[in-house]
């Protein structure tokens, strides 16, 4: 599928932080906290590159005692395709963009977590 439209650059930080380890599931809160981006807008982004196919989303599998179980996303083949297409064109600018704060700071999965399979 080929991009309808550029994408926003709050969309490129998203693209940006699953594209670091792409075969790795995420959970939205590692995704916010390495975006800076709201909930109300990144779950948004989420399900929009969802159903684009650029995305696929399961839930977590075993969560810790006394947690939830949690959404868990990571690039399709041809969502990793798409993001680096994306990003080498976006203007240095929006790139920069990217919240200090962000720039190599990943929350990984909790030790011991199972890995998940989709529903």
């Amino acid at each position: 599928m080929g991009t309808r439209r550029e994408f926003s650059p709050q969309a490129l930080l998203v693209l940006a932080a699953l594209q670091e380890q792409p075969a790795d599931w995420q959970h939205g809160y590692a995704l916010a906290s390495t975006t800076g981006l709201k909930s109300g807008t990144l779950y948004p982004i989420l399900i929009r590159l969802a159903d684009r196919g650029l995305v696929e989303a399961c839930w977590q599998e075993e969560p810790a005692p006394g947690r939830p179980r949690r959404h868990l996303y990571r690039l399709t083949a041809e969502g990793a395709a798409s993001a680096a297409r994306a990003l080498a064109a976006a203007p240095a600018r929006q790139r920069a963009e990217r919240p200090a704060a962000a720039a190599g700071t990943r929350r990984p999965l909790r030790p011991g977590a199972a890995a998940p399979t989709a529903q």
